[in-house]
């Protein structure tokens, strides 16, 4: 019967695709096009879908492109209804008095807790600041679906703002999430009495932080419900450093498992091979529920059930992306299902050929093929690569699939049954997170490579590679041609200056061409106001984690040759150890006073790099030239007039980046250079009244000034009084709360000036 239904199903797909006489991955690959033309418009991906069109006419003929047509037509029409309803809800005025949590999205970290929530129709990403313990421990066991009846501030997420950066305001809305609601105060909790799939998955994650130890839960959670908590965030950074983070992305590996156990046994329970099949389909709902419907275990669960009715290899890819644009519309806007789409489609295409190999070299032939293969989208997504990945891939895939997967299934149900934890197998855990220490130790930094910005071009070539692998000549052409674009892409040619928006701190980057030499001045950093009670405290990732290292690492910076810290407040230099931690770091320049801060010096010794003291006429070559230091002329207290200061003519135009130097320090460096002549002022201290007073901007006269200063910042940085007095003097302004990172770029003779917004 299963036989007759297979070949019933085979028989209908061959026959709608002998309608249009085309293979199925053709009209996949166009619709792939079309999306990314509506949704990420660009003339470059236009003018290539236009000539993969013509090719496809030039060899099909018109009668099979106008039937393909209709069907392109039809699902380019599907794709501007959704962009414009998305801009509608985008726009839409809305206002939430009552939110209702979707239980396993509750993160509490120290006071603050995050959800996304239900209003309506809308859903919303929502933050609360918990006022007491009692509220926190509330969050943190919640299993119940309530709804809170709250007053809060709804507000758009942030936008891009650093080049490369990410966007939040972009996340969301793959997530059909439009506002931001940070509440303010709960007024009333009301009980509702339903049960859904996400509370399923809340209550299977409780019942594993609760019973079992850390880090045995940690991996429990991840590996069986896709659930990482704040708690394994350091860990996460080292598997991420090596490059294996994707194993704990739920996708085929526990999708095989799960669907194979379960036919087996059925099977094995006599009933039909057909109904077997058939179960698998709200079977394979429910599993997708409770790892919060990742895009990776729907896409294998979509392409199992269409497996059972006999559609394999590219005819299943196809089918299942197709299925997906249905089900889930902005699935490729994110990298998850970008990177799990791109997966599949290489394992379509590869897959037969390592069936007929030994358990262990198909594994490692697999991990080696999707390795390279995948390059250009890590690349592209995480400017970085970790060659000995692909060996840790195949050993830690194998651990994870033989062992701990089956493993840490039999212990939940075990305990869910029983009551008997088996938490003696904890010490498994804590030797490995041993041995990936270890690991992280040997090969804690990637290769950093740099963001292609030509990603596809980049690709077709990479597709061409693979169509053309057995012509050698041909291959061996592309090839360099892929190494000098990898080249180009670690090694800009353009020389560039910019001011990174770390918030309300500093850090600027100047780079050479070709990457030749660089120079980081300060990291940036939060200034913590206060103390906090223990339960208060949050695991907070450093700013820089998510504005400058990225930004540098999209630059192929690998390491720094020279990082200036201007002095020792933390919004200059907090970040120091987080940049570090994850871009080499030659030497570190530093004022003679900041020496005399105790806790600097021992932040200094932690970072185990070269220090020098600057001294006043020491020179930093960049560039067709070098920044002099000109300040500060004697030892000082390590504070804002004890900042360094470096004046540099680089390609003809005069710099002067004055850290946080105030009216004092002013005073004595117009003493010490009376004819000292700007172009591009580094406004000092973010633009305060203590400094840039109108005497030595009337001095110097400079014609731009930048002022790095974060967006709506509680000091009211940059002063009125400042910005009158560089309007007065005619001084072009560029701030980073208004504007985003800026940056100078080399072109021809002249520096060419351009920001994020």
């Amino acid at each position: 019967m299963s036989k007759v239904l297979e070949r019933r199903q085979l028989k209908n797909l061959k026959k709608a695709l002998r309608w249009i006489n085309l293979p199925s991955i053709f009209i996949a690959y166009f619709c792939v096009l079309i999306y990314y033309t509506v949704f990420c418009f660009s003339y470059l991906l236009l003018g290539y879908l236009i000539i993969s069109l013509l090719i496809l006419i030039w060899q099909n003929g018109i009668r099979t492109c106008l039937k393909l047509s209709m069907i392109l037509i039809g699902f380019a029409t599907i794709c501007l209804a959704l962009q414009d309803r998305e801009a509608k809800d985008f726009a839409r005025e809305m206002t939430v008095t009552r939110i209702s949590p979707i239980l396993d999205t509750i993160q509490v970290d120290g006071d603050q807790v995050s959800f996304r929530g239900k209003s309506g129709k809308q859903t919303y990403q929502v933050y609360y600041r918990v006022t007491t313990e009692q509220e926190q421990r509330y969050f943190k066991q919640l299993a119940q679906p309530v709804v809170l009846s709250i007053s809060g501030q709804l507000e758009k997420a942030s936008q891009q703002r650093n080049f490369n950066g990410f966007d939040y305001q972009h996340h969301l809305k793959t997530q059909n999430i439009y506002r931001v609601l940070t509440i303010e105060q709960v007024t009333g909790v009301t009980r509702k009495q339903t049960l859904t799939l996400a509370l399923l998955r809340r209550k299977a994650i409780l019942f594993s932080e609760q019973h079992f130890p850390r880090p045995m839960s940690a991996y429990m959670t991840g590996l069986l419900f896709g659930h990482l908590g704040k708690d394994f965030e350091d860990m996460s950074s080292i598997y991420t450093s090596l490059g294996i983070m994707h194993l704990f992305a739920l996708s085929g590996m526990q999708v095989s498992f799960f669907i194979d156990f379960l036919r087996k046994g059925m099977l094995r329970l006599g009933f039909r091979r057909d109904v077997v099949d058939w179960f698998q389909i709200p079977f394979s709902v429910f599993y997708a529920g409770l790892t919060g419907f990742s895009i990776s275990v729907n896409r294998s669960l979509v392409q199992k059930i269409l497996a059972n009715f006999g559609i394999k290899a590219l005819d299943n890819f196809s089918l299942t992306l197709l299925l997906l644009f249905i089900t889930a519309p902005k699935f490729l806007l994110t990298t998850g299902g970008t990177l799990s789409l791109l997966f599949a489609f290489v394992i379509s295409i590869f897959g037969d050929r390592f069936e007929n190999l030994p358990k262990y070299r198909k594994l490692l032939a697999e991990s080696l093929t999707l390795s390279l293969c995948v390059l250009p989208l890590l690349i592209l997504y995480f400017h970085t690569f970790q060659p000995v990945s692909i060996i840790l891939t195949f050993v830690f895939s194998f651990l994870f699939d033989i062992l701990f997967l089956p493993g840490l299934s039999v212990i939940f149900l075990l305990a869910m049954v029983t009551g008997f934890t088996l938490t003696q197998v904890n010490l498994i855990f804590q030797w490995l997170e041993d041995l990936i220490k270890l690991t992280d130790s040997w090969w804690h930094y990637p290769l950093v490579l740099g963001k292609p910005t030509a990603l596809v071009f980049l690709v077709t070539l990479v597709v061409t590679v693979i169509d053309h692998w057995r012509n050698r000549k041909v291959s061996a052409r592309l090839a360099i041609i892929l190494m000098g674009l990898f080249f180009i892409t670690k090694n800009p040619p353009t020389p560039s200056i910019t001011m990174v928006d770390v918030g309300q701190g500093d850090s600027i980057f100047l780079q050479d061409k070709f990457n030749r030499r660089n120079i980081l001045i300060d990291t940036g950093g939060r200034i913590e106001l206060g103390k906090k009670k223990k339960w208060q405290e949050r695991k907070i990732a450093a700013p820089a984690e998510k504005t400058l290292i990225p930004y540098l690492k999209s630059r192929g910076v690998g390491q720094i040759d020279t990082l200036v810290l201007t002095h020792t407040h933390e919004d200059h230099m907090g970040d120091l150890l987080a940049v570090i931690d994850q871009i080499k770091v030659k030497n570190i320049i530093v004022s003679q006073g900041s020496l005399n801060n105790a806790q600097f010096v021992k932040l200094l010794k932690q970072t185990r790099a070269k220090v020098q003291v600057a001294k006043v006429g020491q020179r930093l070559k960049i560039f067709d030239s070098y920044l002099e230091v000109l300040y500060p002329l004697t030892p000082g207290d390590g504070k804002n007039n004890d900042s360094i200061v470096l004046y540099g003519k680089l390609y003809g135009t005069k710099f002067l980046l004055t850290g946080d130097l105030e009216e004092t320090g002013e005073r004595e460096l117009l003493t010490r250079y009376p004819n000292l002549s700007v172009d591009v002022l580094k406004v000092g201290h973010h633009g305060s009244k203590t400094s840039s007073s109108e005497s030595f901007i009337e001095a110097i006269r400079p014609k731009v000034g930048l002022i790095s200063c974060g967006l709506d910042n509680r000091y009211g940085h940059p002063n009125m009084e400042t910005l009158t007095t560089f309007q007065k003097y005619e001084v072009q302004t560029f701030r980073t709360d208004y504007h985003g990172a800026i940056k100078f770029k080399k072109n021809s003779k002249f520096w060419h000036i351009s920001t994020v917004k």
